[in-house]
């Protein structure tokens, strides 16, 4: 594989004003979505990132994409910060970077017929010719007949619509593809023909991928990496097999011991049961220290009182947390 890096993600922050506290209403109320994360994708890669509702993973979806800015860090795409200044970011870029959302009822005009939703993209990038052969063979691609053309959204399926959500994202032939929970708003006997349908593009039209998730298992045969999210910061990043087989946070593991199995050579294959006390905190009210120390039950003193900063504990391997990095 190339291990050219497309897309880097340094120190990214993201914080939103809710509203203002305090005796005179002056204070902000903040919450802080993505706290501070680093990662990055490589060439051809699916980087798989994973977090419970609220961990701040479609944010760092929404930022990438431009819907939002960053309150503090960078975004790079090959080299370039997509957020210089206050500059618009270059077409030339948006075309480079699509997204494919959770949710394809919502992320389809339903007064645009499939036609035009996948002629949208082509007008603004300005692929003016052949344009009605274009929009055929984005069906292709995307194992629809041509004569879905004419339908409107509402009229096919949800596995169908979301085949229209990846055909227009490749409708500017990107390089690099953001999947939004592709797959969680759909019929379980769907999402497997759509997982399949991404890889097949991704070998064809040689793309990569950040695929966001709650579904850890989805990851185990879709990502080359993993990193989890926990409260908009990233606990541990891994290659997947090796993320699997030797998961070092307490709350990696948790989630881990937590995947339903089928058989008793499954179960042995996943981590000791990890029980967690308590709920996750609210993003508004983030513990101090080390943010899942409320829930964890290998906590120590200094996990209170100190955030942990992340360690390379195997070479590719690392992990945010005081039982791997710093002591007292």
């Amino acid at each position: 594989m190339n291990t050219t890096d497309i897309l880097t993600v340094t120190d990214l922050k993201k914080y939103f004003v809710i509203g203002y506290g305090g005796i005179l209403k002056r204070d902000p109320i903040t919450v802080k979505a993505v706290d501070g994360i680093s990662f990055a994708v490589r060439e051809g890669e699916t980087f798989g990132l994973v977090g419970e509702s609220g961990s701040g993973k479609s944010t760092v979806a929404y930022t990438t994409i431009g819907m939002y800015r960053p309150t503090e860090g960078t975004i790079s795409f090959r080299g370039q910060n997509l957020f210089e200044g206050n500059k618009t970011r270059p077409l030339g870029l948006k075309k480079e970077v699509q997204i494919v959302f959770q949710d394809p009822g919502s992320s389809l005009n339903p007064r645009r017929s499939i036609k035009q939703i996948l002629e949208l993209p082509l007008q603004i990038h300005r692929r003016d010719e052949n344009r009605l052969e274009q929009v055929v063979q984005l069906l292709e691609m995307v194992q629809l007949p041509p004569d879905y053309m004419h339908k409107y959204p509402q009229m096919v399926g949800g596995g169908e619509k979301q085949m229209v959500a990846i055909a227009r994202a490749l409708a500017t032939d990107p390089s690099f593809v953001i999947l939004d929970e592709p797959t969680s708003a759909l019929d379980v006997s769907i999402q497997g023909k759509i997982i399949n349908l991404l890889i097949r593009l991704q070998n064809e039209f040689h793309l990569s991928y950040l695929f966001i998730t709650h579904d850890l298992s989805l990851m185990r045969n879709v990502a080359s990496r993993v990193a989890i999210m926990y409260l908009g910061k990233i606990c541990e990043v891994a290659e997947a097999a090796e993320f699997f087989r030797n998961p070092y946070h307490p709350y990696t593991q948790m989630l881990l011991s937590s995947i339903p199995v089928i058989s008793a050579e499954e179960e042995k294959l996943k981590p000791k049961k990890i029980i967690s006390t308590g709920e996750i905190p609210s993003p508004v009210n983030v513990p101090s220290g080390c943010s899942f120390h409320l829930r964890c039950p290998e906590r120590m003193d200094i996990c209170s009182r100190v955030d942990p900063v992340m360690v390379e504990v195997e070479e590719g391997h690392t992990v945010r947390c005081h039982l791997y990095g710093q002591s007292d």
